[in-house]
């Protein structure tokens, strides 16, 4: 059942949000769109409905946020009564890399999902500034659906320099850096394939990537978030949200940080 059905808008109506039934129950002395959250007959909070022209916003009573998904503002409410102290640990550890003259925020956009190499390699300094953006001639074929999500063709990379080529500049950009990037073991595991194609031996793409202290952003934001899943028993990963170019990606990384960074509230909306 999704939102947007008429029977979704009855005053009793269950929903499955990750696996597990909620109840709403509006109740009896209202007829605006608000509902009682229940599970396992146990009240939860509650949350009400609001139109703004498109989707429905979703605003859980009690605090400041809004979602446009009703399974996140259950989330919402399904956190543990620990977030605030985890969140504050967040916001501590995202000073930490913002205070650090050395940081970068590293994106790396791929000839696919699982086993790819490097089409573009991106890092911004904690200012946004560029630091290093190449397109990069994978020597593997492109996967139509890569391209589709980040849009650089065979074409664009027609003339781009090889990981070889690049490989003493990056060397200068990251080694004696923190390294920050989103999912950073996808990132780091493209540059570890690229640079065991080059050296042909473990140690010697081990010994480069230990010159670099890598940070993942993906967990932290996700605590930050707060969005707890029953079915995972751990905060709901979010989507960074960038457009897919790696300086973009990777700028926006630099934002979120600040946005951890900044003085914890009783939400983050």
């Amino acid at each position: 059942m999704t939102i947007t059905e008429p029977a979704q808008w009855e005053d009793l109506f269950t929903r499955d949000v990750d696996e597990q039934p909620v109840q709403f129950v509006r109740p009896a002395d209202t007829d605006r769109p608000t509902w009682s959250v229940y599970e396992a007959a146990v009240y939860v909070g509650s949350v009400a409905a609001e139109w703004d022209g498109g989707r429905p916003l979703w605003r859980v009573q009690g605090n400041r946020e809004a979602h446009r998904d009703l399974d996140d503002a259950i989330r919402c409410l399904r956190r543990p009564s620990s977030w605030t102290r985890e969140r504050e640990q967040v916001a501590a550890w995202a000073r930490r890399l913002l205070a650090d003259e050395t940081l970068i925020a590293v994106d790396v956009e791929t000839t696919g999902l699982e086993n790819a190499y490097a089409v573009q390699i991106a890092a911004v300094d904690r200012r946004g500034t560029v630091v290093f953006n190449e397109y990069v001639q994978p020597n593997a074929p492109l996967e139509p659906a890569a391209v589709a999500v980040h849009g650089i063709t065979p074409a664009r990379l027609a003339q781009a320099p090889a990981f070889a080529e690049l490989l003493p500049r990056l060397t200068n950009v990251f080694h004696g850096r923190v390294a920050v990037a989103y999912k950073m073991d996808f990132d780091r595991g493209v540059i570890e394939r690229e640079l065991l194609r080059h050296h042909g031996e473990a140690a010697a793409a081990e010994e480069w990537l230990a010159r670099v202290r890598w940070e993942d952003a993906m967990v932290p934001y996700a605590v930050w978030k707060g969005l707890w899943s029953v079915k995972r028993g751990a905060y709901r990963n979010q989507p960074l949200g960038g457009p897919h170019d790696a300086v973009a990606d990777a700028r926006l990384l630099i934002v979120k940080l600040e946005q951890m960074a900044a003085a914890p509230s009783t939400s983050p909306w």
